[in-house]
């Protein structure tokens, strides 16, 4: 899924002290220069990395999530002796008042590109999920989440803690629901009422098994039951994670159908690069969200001969070539599974189609636009969660 500029927040002019001035600024270039390249090496990709900058006379105004950016861009000043003052505010947020950290507190939280409803669909996030939080605005929080997305969340969708309260409840045990799509109770009975709905891959504190339910809570406080043959203990799930060709094509099929959702990545909705996701969190391993950015990590296969070297689990890549002018677009993104040429992805739904000219699933359209294949192992993830204790 490509995006476009997202989250640039510009601040207004904040009070802030002067440094003494050894030189007086001659114009606006003078600091434009040293922002844009610190904005270059440290925020290249706006969509994982917030550096909103901007010079107004003397001033830096803005805002950003890296301390050691705005460092940078002051380190760099005062060697050329520019003066300037400093109204950068470095997030979290002072009113947060120290709650920084966020779990997402129901089956799946929309996350967006602006605090609004109205605004586009980024990217999804789902029960139990941490994400970092850098500010409020409109009943909406700026969070990252692991994969280092940044996006808005409404307040209904997350649970803010202080890192006291963060650090308790990563240590209680977790489940992992995981079936496509179901419910926790009030009780142990599936025939009285409901506390949330739940899909794969939403993870809740365990208390303790009664009968053939786990009791559950979530992370707002809440309670409730999940039915033992719908969930596994996190532990057990994620020591069981074997990401190979065979689980992975295994896997997507079980959203095979599901319907393509712009900004998804849940078994309520995936669009491409969603889906990708999906297939590989559900065997312990977390991407990069966007196509253009998975495209970036893991292994070249050799296809300029056919498709002989392909191996299932294998990403494949469409888009525009580069030309003279205009950089590459990789536009789509979709998982090869053998057969008869034969690969999975999101487009209109998810379904099966075939590099093979002669097959009755010939994606012709896909074939033309096709760039090149990728393949991901354990050390190309942004997280490895047999590694990484992401949520405990």
């Amino acid at each position: 899924m490509m995006k476009k500029n997202y989250l640039i927040f510009a601040l207004g002019l904040l009070m802030a002290c002067s440094p003494g001035k050894e030189t007086t600024v001659s114009s606006a270039s003078d600091l434009e220069p040293h922002i844009e390249n610190v904005r270059q090496q440290y925020a290249p990709d706006k969509r994982v990395a917030l550096f909103s900058v901007e010079q107004r006379g003397e001033v830096l105004a803005g805002e950003t999530n890296m301390p050691a950016a705005k460092a940078e861009l002051l380190n760099k000043l005062k060697a050329e002796n520019i003066s300037y003052v400093d109204s950068i505010q470095v997030l979290p947020a002072a009113d947060l008042e120290g709650k920084n950290f966020g779990v997402i507190t129901i089956s799946v939280a929309n996350l967006r590109s602006d605090p609004k409803h109205p605004a586009e669909l980024a990217t999804q996030a789902t029960m139990g999920t941490p994400v970092q939080v850098y500010k409020k605005k409109s009943g909406w929080y700026l969070v990252q989440t692991p994969d280092k997305y940044l996006a808005w969340v409404d307040a209904s969708g997350v649970t803010l803690m202080d890192k006291t309260t963060f650090d308790a409840w990563q240590k209680s045990p977790k489940l992992l629901y995981t079936k496509p799509y179901g419910f926790a109770y009030e009780g142990t009975s599936t025939a009285g009422g409901t506390v949330s709905d739940m899909v794969y891959g939403d993870v809740l504190a365990l208390k303790q098994k009664q009968g053939n339910f786990y009791e559950v809570s979530f992370p707002d406080g809440r309670t409730g039951f999940v039915p033992a043959s719908e969930a596994v203990k996190y532990d057990e799930w994620v020591a069981s994670r074997q990401p190979n060709g065979d689980n992975l094509v295994s896997t997507s099929k079980q959203l095979l159908g599901l319907p393509y959702l712009w900004g998804g990545t849940s078994f309520k909705g995936v669009d491409c690069s969603g889906f990708t996701k999906t297939v590989y969190f559900m065997n312990g391993l977390v991407l990069p969200r966007d196509a253009s950015q998975q495209v970036h990590i893991g292994e070249l296969v050799d296809t300029s001969n056919g498709w002989d070297n392909m191996q299932p689990g294998d990403l494949l890549f469409f888009g525009v070539p580069a030309t003279d002018d205009k950089s590459e677009r990789v536009v789509h993104v979709g998982m090869w599974i053998g057969g008869d040429q034969e690969f999975i992805h999101s487009a209109g739904r998810v379904r099966i189609s075939s590099m093979n000219p002669s097959a009755a699933n010939f994606d012709e359209s896909e074939l033309k636009r096709f760039l090149r294949a990728k393949r991901v192992t354990p050390e190309d993830a942004v997280v490895d969660l047999r590694e990484t204790n992401l949520y405990q």
